[in-house]
């Protein structure tokens, strides 16, 4: 029987879909440490996560990836993603900043626009920190929030969305910096590319032609290709690809579902042509991509 990637509101705790303006903060002593310094691969449906690691390192998995970290550093988790941590035991400090997307997206439009780079910078999820005066400085803001949360004074939740916006644009501005854009200006997500992103999650197991989206979102092919490009860099169907390849990793790696079960939930015609698919783009097998991460 198949083990399905645990799905988690924080975790060890079900899922909770109706959580709205939700932030929470922790040591990552308070939960790693009561689970042997290790969390396990596991997904959040509706939480954006940043860890500061203040102290000691470990080893992260980023869907399936294994990449190691160290202090001082950030570590960016969109929703969604698998991830897990191993820490070095006893070593780690830092803290764990949970929240909602909306709990940043309504602070206002500056916040709004540092989250959409968080998200387009968390594609390389592990922002190290070498200027130390700005590592105090998250650190201290990260321990403002735990205090805010903790007494729960008079006005603490417009403190703590407004501690969180300064947090995520001054992460935001690292993993820019890192990226070495020559800008660390934080522009806003491209509204089309967003609601494209979002189809692509809702019917990506079902839809693989670019039509279905471009129809859904009211343009022809050629002009969503034509702006995905721009926006981005890369073709809309690129992007529904990688999604697709991204859940056939994740099933490969996470679950012990047969590959002609991982190919139908995908929507393809059968097992062969998931194959083909998978290695053009991998150049690899789902039988050999499975075995080398077994």
């Amino acid at each position: 029987m198949a083990n399905a990637l645990p799905l988690f509101h924080l975790y060890g705790d079900p899922p909770d879909d109706q959580a709205f303006d939700f932030i929470h903060v922790e040591t990552i002593v308070s939960r790693s440490s009561i689970h042997d310094w290790t969390i396990r691969a596991h997904r959040h449906r509706n939480l954006f996560q940043i860890l500061l690691i203040d102290q000691g390192g470990g080893e992260m998995i980023f869907e399936a990836a294994r990449l190691p970290f160290a202090a001082p550093s950030a570590i960016l988790v969109p929703a969604a993603v698998a991830h897990g941590f191993r820490f070095e035991p006893g070593a780690t400090q830092g803290w764990v900043l949970t929240f909602t997307e909306d709990a940043a997206v309504a602070l206002a439009d500056r916040a709004g626009e540092a989250l959409s780079r968080l998200r387009a910078l968390a594609s390389h999820p592990i922002v190290p920190i070498a200027d130390d005066v700005e590592r105090t400085r998250l650190s201290a803001l990260c321990g403002e929030l735990f205090e805010e949360s903790s007494l729960a004074r008079e006005g603490y939740r417009v403190a703590m969305r407004g501690l969180l916006s300064l947090i995520a644009v001054g992460v935001a501005r690292l993993a820019a910096s890192r990226a070495r854009t020559g800008s660390v200006t934080l522009q806003p997500a491209d509204a089309t590319v967003a609601r494209l992103r979002s189809l692509v999650d809702e019917f990506f197991r079902a839809e693989h032609q670019l039509g279905f989206y471009a129809e859904k979102l009211g343009m022809t092919v050629d002009r969503l290709n034509d702006h995905v490009k721009r926006a981005t860099g890369v073709t809309a169907g690129h992007l529904i690809r990688q999604r697709v390849l991204t859940e056939a990793k994740r099933q490969l790696v996470f679950t012990t579902q047969p590959i002609q079960d991982i190919a139908q939930e995908l929507a393809f015609s059968d097992p062969s042509h998931f194959a083909r698919f998978f290695r053009k783009h991998t150049s690899t097998t789902p039988h050999e991509f499975r075995d080398r991460r077994g």
